[in-house]
């Protein structure tokens, strides 16, 4: 199994409005935003003596959220792994939501 890292930030709203105004041209607060770094496709030839790849950083901002937690960091970190809910035809959700289940 391969084996990654993620970060992970809660913060407020004024705070996220500017990055998400800064990242997005949306200078409003967000409930979630995702940063990835190494990406989602780690088996291809990433060293196994090497450090662990880090698949980027999650931030969520609970007071714009209508979500618990939970459900945010899941939304986040499938959004790390490449799926995207704004051109997927629902399969991005559908997933999280199988995974939000089983917490």
């Amino acid at each position: 199994m391969q084996r990654a890292s993620v970060g992970l930030m809660v913060i407020g709203p004024d705070q996220m409005a500017q990055i998400n105004g800064e990242h997005r041209a949306k200078p409003e607060p967000t409930d979630v935003l995702s940063f990835p770094v190494d990406g989602p496709d780690l088996d291809d030839g990433w060293p196994e003596d090497g450090p662990e790849p880090e698949l980027g950083d999650i931030v969520i901002c609970p007071d714009a959220a209508q979500e618990p937690l939970t459900t945010l960091a899941v939304h986040g970190l499938l959004h790390l792994l490449g799926y995207d809910h704004e051109v997927d035809d629902g399969e991005m959700l559908a997933i999280q939501d199988a995974i939000v289940d089983r917490l």
